[in-house]
């Protein structure tokens, strides 16, 4: 499944930015955009699942969970990161947005 998770990210803004100036610009139409966006969701989403091999373990208090078309959504809080021969990092509340990366695809707005 292709997810629209990652445009909310720094790479994901830069490039609806972009896309956005190359429209006004009359370059490209809404529907290419549209089809590079797509295209984006699909790519990032390979990307992450074959390039990276980090691990990082966590724990803390789960605030609030959420279960809704397929998408686990969970809020904890008092987290605490630990990696290998790297001090422990701390923060007061993290989100995690958990979604089926195996089947058709399909974009979830």
């Amino acid at each position: 499944m292709s997810y629209q998770l990652y445009r909310n990210t720094t790479l994901g803004n830069s490039l609806q930015e972009s896309l956005d100036d190359l429209i006004q610009a009359r370059q490209i139409t809404p529907g290419l955009a549209l089809h590079v966006l797509l295209e984006f969701d699909k790519a990032i989403g390979r990307a992450l699942s074959n390039n990276v091999k980090a691990k990082m373990s966590f724990k803390g208090a789960l605030q609030t969970y959420r279960f809704c078309d397929n998408v686990w959504t969970f809020v904890l809080g008092n987290v605490e990161f630990r990696e290998p021969h790297l001090p422990e990092i701390h923060v007061d509340k993290m989100k995690i947005v958990a979604c089926d990366a195996k089947g058709s695809v399909d974009v979830v707005a």
